[in-house]
């Protein structure tokens, strides 16, 4: 854990922090100073010098390949198995779209899942069986027919983290994982999953529209939505030479300011970020529950921490404590209210969520 000197230090990067009491990463994290600085001079750099010529595109080709590196070693992948996607629901889609289901083939989600992935899942033609967020009911809606497992590391609505790597050796089914609420905030290792999204913009305090998706075996998954990205060469009919590795299943174009903000904010995570990030989380509960909140967040959950609200109350309760600058947000129709805590969330900001509730 680090020292009270370490941990200002540190959280002193986030100007937001300030005067908010920010605890809404798992919608989009908050920015840094040196991440707005590696935005803000990529996009300078478009202004005064355009955005063609030779060395541009190399510019854009290496930051992509750091980018692909860095967000690879982060969660224990090859950088040939990831491929740069502006979101975890461009993940999704890439996925689904490639794995080539149809009216016969079943995937099995839960409950609990964003429409990130359940929009995908439904347009994927296959049969979709949803059952409770528990390892026990999605072992056991596997059949036959089960084709995949699509479900998030870590709930969106609880905060619960689901052992995905078990599921997936449990079953003998591949797994698509949404990492949207995992990586950054808890540790991940990709290694005995089949698919992976991240996103950037979450609890690696990112740029907008960033992300990734890891992928174990490239070559067993369709080219469903190629972009020009795709290809290493191609003919007039359209027929092409896929990138090799993850590289084929990249939808398109991320802007100079975008990488290279990533990269800053890849930067600047400190070492003991899941360490403190964790241990203040339980803070988080502990303190909700004393002040009498039905936390409904699991022993073994990530860094997100719910509790209920009557659900026609919970945007107005969201209004009030913005008010008194305390960031959160509701789970609308669910009757939640959900506090992202990240590493440098600190005690007071927990102190005036429990005040102002």
């Amino acid at each position: 854990m680090p020292t009270e000197l370490e941990f200002a230090e540190a959280r002193a990067q986030f100007p937001v922090l300030d005067r908010t009491a920010y605890l809404n990463a798992g919608s989009m994290g908050p920015l840094s100073r040196a991440t707005f600085e590696a935005l803000r001079a990529e996009l300078d750099r478009d202004l005064l010098d355009g955005r063609s010529g030779e060395a541009y595109i190399e510019r854009i080709l290496e930051l992509r390949a750091e980018l692909r590196r860095r967000l690879a070693g982060l969660v224990s992948a090859e950088p040939e198995q990831l491929a740069l996607t502006a979101s975890t629901t461009d993940g999704c889609n890439i996925v689904l779209a490639g794995f080539g289901l149809g009216a016969d083939d079943e995937v099995v989600t839960t409950t609990d899942e964003h429409f990130g992935l359940l929009g995908p899942l439904h347009a994927s033609g296959a049969r979709v069986v949803v059952v409770p967020p528990e390892p026990e009911a999605i072992v056991a809606a596997v059949t036959p027919r089960t084709r995949l497992l699509a479900v998030s590391h870590v709930l969106w609505t609880t905060g619960r983290l689901l052992p995905v790597r078990e599921l997936r050796e449990d079953t003998g089914v591949p797994v698509l994982v949404d990492g949207a609420q995992s990586v950054g905030a808890v540790p991940v290792e990709a290694r005995g999953l089949d698919f992976l999204t991240i996103s950037g913009q979450k609890w690696l305090c990112g740029p907008d529209s960033t992300g990734a998706l890891v992928v174990a075996d490239p070559e067993l998954l369709r080219v469903a939505r190629p972009s020009y990205f795709s290809q290493e060469n191609y003919e007039p009919a359209g027929s092409f030479d896929p990138q090799p590795g993850a590289r084929r299943f990249e939808p398109g174009w991320l802007g100079a300011g975008s990488l290279a903000g990533l990269l800053a904010a890849l930067d600047e995570r400190p070492d003991w970020g899941f360490e403190r990030a964790t241990a203040t989380a339980e803070r988080c509960r502990e303190l909700l529950v004393a002040a009498g909140a039905e936390v409904v967040t699991p022993s073994e959950r990530g860094t997100l921490v719910s509790w209920r609200v009557p659900p026609e109350e919970s945007a107005d309760v969201v209004a009030l404590l913005a008010q008194a600058d305390v960031v959160v947000r509701d789970l609308p129709g669910r009757g939640l209210l959900r506090a992202s805590v990240g590493w440098w969330t600190s005690e007071e900001d927990l102190a005036r969520l429990v005040a102002a509730l």
